[in-house]
């Protein structure tokens, strides 16, 4: 692997390291193997038992007791009390966390970096014209027509794409950050809109959902939560009317976690770090006198929840390709809850989470292998973790969804702020920068359910394909090809990348965490006001322009990605006779978080130089991916794209009003339609990593970008090879696995080939065998 793995082990890039002892329900007692989880889609949504029988037991029997002694002793406080105090939870290791028991400390761990209000950081240069590609695309116009949103169940309707009843909790979580980062005032009234009805009909006891209470999973509140907390967050104005109802389903919450209610299925159980920061954000921001409340609740979220740091353990986690794991792994095996690819990117951040509340510093360990393992040994060379549904392993040809890239850059970046480790920052800027823009058409008026690394073509598929367990439309781009849940998740991506790109440091210092084009205004604790923008191409390039001013002098962090083979930087500030004047290639830095500390007065600016290589980093058995900074380069196989008129992928399913009904079907905008994008180039190419050499059209930094900048050809740098064709085939509809060393001679001549950002090819070759003259 190209990624250093502490794994205790020594790799050969050759051979996938097989760490996995056993099958993992080894770990389980035959008892204990009737908790069944349901499958993803293929077996519907089903009810899960698990059984407390013995704990529960003992508990109605202290009841039984209380009524027969009529004490005043047994009062439902002290019951409640005695039932918290009972272990309510099977016994096997992996399934339940433990519950924090609350002390005297009623703070919380301080996060290494803390974030800026939403709203404060503005999107500058092709940032900028990302967002408002979003605003004017697919994100900005599923309120109007898609019926998820327009006709959900949330706002009285009747579309909803499964019982766990996400769809509008999704697109809130990611409209509310893309509305206020461009203070788009159309956006903003959907947001209202949608917030209004659904606060307007929260129900008496505070659930929040059209659910009856037979059929409650708070799984779907977690994400209409987040975009509660960031509506409050970016227009205070709004205070009034949410606080008051978060807090009332918080106060529910609390009560059915203590009756052991509220988690129908287990993706709650596995998500529920998400829900746990919006907890923390009322706790640090709007504490009321809901302190004790709110950390109980912290503690029974962790109590109910899925142990993600027993799986981040080198004797329970699959280093292997799952596919080879015997018996097979499915939505049925006690393992699945971890091994779906976008719980592991929400859970990657789950130690982090707990240990602010809990202060169990050996969950910040375990959270560094669990992201490192994950990347590793299940990550694309995209940045984002490959799994058609369930991981995979490494081959080239299994795909990674969208939704789990945009999860997998929120829990990278609230893992860079919460413990500071550089590598957290340059893994979630590689998804950002390559996994995300890859899924999407040039207008974002389309996207796709999957990519693959190596896929040279984007078009519905007919019959077996190789993945774990999605359909023909994987891999087409349109506005909902084979789920929905990519179409109202996909908006938070970008606009929560930009909320993150700046952060607070300390009581006077402001760090550029996520490096990209943008300004912002903020007061920090000192009481320092500051007005920083950043102009810069970069990824694309890699020179940045700041210019500040400051009501005093403060501190500019400036984050030194690992890839970075050297730097200079030039700063001056203040005015007058004796400005002060940075000129330096060498700074102390801290090694840990990779921040350059600046000094700086009220006014001037700085210049920030890096020097990028060519870096190549193995995939196993010979093959390799190309990057130069935080670029991911891929095979220009050349494409045409010939679109249909219509969308055909939004009519998904049976409960998809549009399925039927042809009026609704008429409002579709034209934008959106069906894209099937095919090669015109040669794919089944191997080159010869000696030769590659990079090119771009940068002049110093001044070079103005194209919009929209991941079209075909839009990025200035490119890279050049040696490379042939050999003898290499389509299995199972799309690109089998690379050929194995010593059967790659060329049945072409070697010419040269050229290799561009991925972000700009919508169809690709990423992981490219090694040549063999």
């Amino acid at each position: 692997m190209g990624v250093d793995v502490d794994d205790g082990c020594a790799h050969t890039a050759d051979a996938k390291p097989d760490l996995y002892h056993g099958k993992l329900p080894f770990l389980f007692t035959k008892k204990e193997e009737v908790q069944r989880f349901p499958s993803l889609r293929s077996q519907g949504y089903t009810q899960h038992v698990t059984f407390y029988v013995k704990p529960a037991l003992l508990f109605l029997l202290f009841l039984f007791l209380s009524v027969a002694w009529n004490h005043p002793f047994w009062s439902l406080d002290r019951l409640r009390a005695i039932y918290d105090r009972f272990d309510f939870k099977s016994s096997h290791d992996m399934s339940l966390s433990n519950q924090a028991p609350l002390t005297g400390n009623l703070s919380l761990n301080p996060l290494t970096f803390a974030p800026l209000p939403l709203g404060s950081i503005k999107p500058l240069g092709w940032l900028d014209d990302q967002l408002r590609l979003m605003s004017n695309g697919l994100a900005g116009h599923e309120h109007d027509f898609y019926p998820i949103v327009s006709d959900s169940v949330w706002l009285g309707g009747q579309s909803e794409y499964s019982p766990l009843n996400e769809g509008i909790p999704y697109w809130l979580n990611g409209l509310v950050p893309l509305a206020y980062s461009l203070d788009d005032h159309r956006l903003k009234r959907q947001t209202d809109d949608v917030v209004d009805y659904i606060l307007n009909h929260q129900q008496s006891d505070g659930w929040l959902g059209p659910e009856e209470p037979a059929d409650r999973d708070i799984w779907g509140r977690f994400p209409l939560c987040l975009g509660l907390m960031q509506l409050v967050d970016a227009n205070e104005s709004k205070s009034a009317q949410v606080l008051p109802a978060l807090y009332d389903f918080v106060s529910l919450m609390r009560l059915m976690l203590i009756r052991n209610n509220g988690f129908g299925e287990f993706w709650g159980r596995v998500r529920y770090a998400d829900m746990t920061i919006v907890l923390q954000w009322l706790l640090e921001k709007h504490p009321g006198n809901h302190t004790h409340p709110l950390l109980e609740t912290m503690s029974l979220l962790n109590g109910h929840g899925l142990r993600w740091a027993n799986y981040y353990n080198r004797g329970n986690y699959i280093f292997k390709d799952l596919d080879e794991v015997q018996p097979p792994i499915t939505g049925d095996s006690v393992v699945f809850p971890y091994v779906h690819a976008v719980n592991a990117a929400q859970g990657m951040k789950a130690g982090a989470v707990i240990y602010r509340f809990n202060d169990d510093a050996s969950l910040l360990e375990s959270t560094r292998n669990g992201v490192n393992w994950t990347l590793t040994y299940h990550g694309d060379p995209a940045g984002s973790i490959t799994g058609d549904e369930r991981e995979s392993g490494l081959a080239p040809n299994r795909g990674s969804e969208l939704c789990t890239a945009v999860e997998t850059m929120y829990s990278l970046s609230y893992l860079y702020q919460a413990m500071g480790d550089r590598v957290f920052a340059d893994r979630c800027e590689r998804a950002a920068f390559n996994a995300l823009p890859v899924m999407f058409t040039n207008d974002l008026w389309a996207h796709q359910y999957l990519v693959l690394p190596n896929q040279p073509f984007s078009h519905s598929l007919h019959g077996p394909n190789p993945f774990w367990n999605t359909g023909d439309q994987s891999i087409l781009y349109g506005a909902a090809p084979n789920y929905p849940c990519c179409t109202v998740n996909m908006p938070q991506g970008l606009p929560k990348f930009l909320s993150a790109s700046f952060v607070q440091v300390g009581a006077n210092g402001i760090g550029h965490a996520l490096l990209s084009p943008a300004r912002v205004t903020t007061t920090l604790p000192s009481g320092t006001h500051v007005s920083l923008a950043c102009n810069t191409t970069y990824p694309f390039t890699n020179t940045f322009h700041y210019t500040f001013t400051a009501s005093a002098p403060f501190t500019l962090h400036l984050r030194l990605p690992s890839w970075a083979s050297g730097y200079e930087i030039h700063a001056t500030s203040g005015s007058g006779a004796a400005p002060k004047t940075y000129t330096a290639v060498s700074l102390p830095s801290d090694t840990h978080t990779g921040m350059l500390a600046l000094d700086l007065l009220e006014t001037g600016s700085v210049t920030y130089n890096l020097r990028a290589d060519i870096r190549t980093e193995d995939r196993g058995n010979d093959t390799i991916s190309v990057y130069h900074g935080a670029l991911l380069y891929a095979l220009d196989v050349g494409f045409s794209d010939s679109s249909t008129t219509k969308d055909s992928s939004i009519s998904v399913s049976d409960t998809d009003p549009l399925t039927n009904d042809t009026e609704a079907k008429n409002r579709i905008p034209a934008a959106a339609h069906d894209h099937y994008i095919m090669n015109t180039k040669p794919w089944n190419i191997a080159i010869d990593p000696a030769t590659l050499a990079y090119h771009t059209a940068d002049n110093g930094g001044e070079y103005e970008l194209p919009n929209p900048i991941w079209a075909y050809g839009a990025p200035p740098g490119s890279i050049t090879a040696q490379g042939c064709e050999i003898a290499w085939g389509i299995e199972m509809q799309v690109p089998a696995v690379p050929p194995a060393k010593g059967e790659r001679a060329c049945v072409g001549e070697v010419r040269e080939v050229v290799l561009r950002p991925y972000g700009s090819l919508k169809v690709h070759m990423a992981v490219l065998p090694v040549m063999e003259r």
